[in-house]
């Protein structure tokens, strides 16, 4: 599936959670504070934000991400039975604002310049705009975009338009780039070129649409683009 090379995007354009930055390092954190449960809650609170922002956008009832992201957290304390509270919840929740990068991605995005860079993210600007300060990619990625405008999570159509209209670049001329294989196949049905991070080596969903090229890193990106 994968291209060897692709034509030099006027813009590439990143997720944020699970692309640049780990949503499972808060684990370190859940497991001093529930010993024994930081992997299991990990897993849950992710796959339940996700749930959650798709099924928020079908009945139309959004909410920003922070909300989305304290109640898949709320979850799963109650799935798993853990003891919550303010201060718990407060300690967790400031994680999202410290998420570590993966390891290739200052030198992947430092390998890029010359090409705009950009965020879309599910992520509301209140956490975003510290997440990538706290991580020192502020400095590299120019502009930071949120769904929040559109007030509908990803894929929705009107979300990838959000990067067309703030980045004044049409659809074809960005790459879109996402370790998520659901945003990279609504990126690419919107008419983005797509990169799918594929980390953990998983099959590509059965939409009837594939992203352009699966990498194993984001290490690999420049070499494509360049």
């Amino acid at each position: 599936m994968t291209r060897p090379t692709a034509s030099r995007p006027a813009a590439l354009v990143f997720d944020a959670y699970g692309t640049l930055f780990d949503v499972h390092s808060v684990t370190a954190t859940a497991e001093e504070t529930w010993p024994g449960k930081g992997t299991a809650l990990s897993q849950l609170w992710r796959t339940k934000q996700l749930e959650y922002t798709w099924q928020r956008s079908l009945m139309g009832r959004y909410e920003d991400f922070s909300h989305v992201t304290e109640a898949g957290l709320r979850y799963g304390c109650a799935a798993l039975k853990l003891p919550y509270d303010d201060a718990k919840r407060d300690r967790l929740m400031r994680q999202y604002l410290h998420l570590a990068p993966f390891a290739e991605v200052s030198e992947a995005l430092a390998r890029l310049r010359g090409i705009r860079l950009a965020i879309l993210s599910n992520g509301s600007p209140a956490m975003l705009e510290p997440l990538v300060f706290n991580s020192g990619l502020h400095g590299m990625i120019g502009d930071v975009l949120s769904v929040d405008p559109a007030r509908i999570f990803k894929p929705a159509p009107r979300v990838y338009q959000i990067a067309v209209d703030r980045l004044g670049v049409p659809a074809k001329a960005i790459g879109f780039v996402s370790s998520n294989c659901w945003d990279a196949i609504g990126a690419k049905a919107f008419g983005f070129h797509t990169f799918w991070i594929n980390r953990a080596g998983a099959p590509v969903d059965e939409m009837g649409v594939t992203p352009d090229h699966e990498l194993r890193s984001l290490a690999e990106l420049p070499a494509l683009v360049s």
